[in-house]
């Protein structure tokens, strides 16, 4: 795959890295937030943190979908998949997310639960086509990336008029978020997360486009540069970030302009703002409750909100005892700050979220060796986890 590779090249990494040596000035910190967990994965995965000169940080951010997602929601999910009559159907990620008490989609399919897991949302209504004497629920997250999916299979069932179907909704939106990173009280109190720029994520922006992050760049005065998933994309998105910063900068800039454009794709815009509407709040696992960061289903497909259609409430819960995940979300914690990680949470026995997911911190910590350059702490028993 030649189009990849170029994306992977050594030779060039290499040049990269000098140019980002030679411009980072010594006499200042470079704290670069990665929102997404793409970016997070690619620096671990590629080593591209030994590349950086020792006054550049990369901060992981909130950007994966399942680890933001909070407990409460999941257990509404457990309780959905809990009703006799319903199917619910997710993504392999969310299978084992824990919520109250440990329990999981997973274990409440093993204890007899119609639970499956999806590819995409048109599997979901496939389901609900092929058992119409089932109610069919689609466990739909993530942020705008898999909006238009979700949208699309609404607007199919109801061309169908489809009576078993419906969506339980937990899209959550990327500017509201990093500008709530930015100016939580929260998310001070909980330490000093120094962020200087940010690495825009790329998926999200193919649909939404660059503009939305021209608000807080120029607001907060934080430069954000939307980057790639390659290990080159990251590099050099992160040298234009230090030449920003050195030029005393704060603008949006597009290093993944082989997909992105300032506009986005009007044509996803208009089909998911046909369909959903924005919630007043909602609350982010790390980040408490963030206004205007998430989707919910207009009134015109009320007959296909889950929501509505059980009763759904969700209540306060809190993360196991000792997980870390909320502070690392917030970039404030590393994974091999969390006393569980590596110990009682790992890829096999998750605790938190941020290892439950694929594109989570603690995953990449664990999956790429960076908890090994670090003292492990001492194996603890599985009760410091309760």
């Amino acid at each position: 795959m030649k189009y990849v590779d170029e994306f992977r090249a050594g030779d060039l990494a290499q040049g990269l890295a000098a140019a980002i040596a030679r411009e980072a000035d010594p006499s200042h910190t470079y704290n670069v937030m990665e929102f997404c967990g793409g970016h997070t994965h690619a620096i671990f995965r590629y080593g591209v943190q030994d590349l950086m000169p020792a006054n550049l940080r990369f901060v992981h951010g909130p950007g994966c979908p399942v680890c933001v997602l909070p407990i409460g929601r999941v257990d509404n999910a457990l309780e959905l998949a809990g009703d006799p009559r319903v199917t619910l159907c997710t993504y392999g990620d969310m299978m084992r997310v824990p919520a109250t008490g440990r329990r999981s989609l997973l274990k409440a399919k093993a204890e007899g639960a119609d639970v499956r897991m999806i590819y995409s949302t048109q599997d979901a209504l496939r389901i609900a086509v092929e058992n119409p004497d089932r109610e069919v629920v689609l466990f739909a997250i993530g942020f705008e990336t898999t909006t238009p999916p979700t949208a699309v299979v609404l607007k199919q069932a109801a061309a169908a008029g489809l009576k078993n179907f419906s969506v339980f909704c937990n899209h959550v939106l990327t500017p509201a978020a990093i500008t709530h990173i930015l100016e939580s009280p929260e998310v001070r109190e909980i330490g000093t997360v120094a962020i200087d720029g940010f690495l825009g994520p790329s998926h999200v922006s193919s649909v939404i486009g660059s503009q939305p992050y021209e608000f807080f760049a120029q607001e907060y005065q934080r430069p954000v540069v939307i980057a790639g998933f390659e290990p080159l994309d990251v590099m050099q998105a992160t040298l234009m970030i230090i030449r920003q910063l050195n030029d005393g900068r704060h603008e949006v800039e597009n290093q993944y302009a082989r997909v992105v454009t300032r506009e986005g794709n009007r044509k996803a815009q208009a089909l998911v703002a046909e369909v959903f509407e924005l919630r007043s709040s909602f609350e982010w696992r790390g980040l408490g409750l963030v206004p205007y960061s998430a989707l919910r289903i207009r009134p015109q497909f009320a007959a296909f909100d889950a929501e509505l259609r059980f009763g759904v409430e969700t209540k306060p819960a809190r993360d196991a005892k000792s997980c870390e995940c909320p502070s690392i979300l917030r970039g404030a914690k590393k994974p091999t700050d969390c006393k569980l990680f590596g110990t009682v949470c790992a890829p096999e026995s998750p605790i938190g979220s941020c290892m439950v997911s694929s594109e989570g911190a603690c995953a990449a910590y664990w999956t790429y060796g960076r908890f090994r350059q670090q003292t492990r702490p001492a194996a603890r028993s599985t009760e410091a986890a309760a």
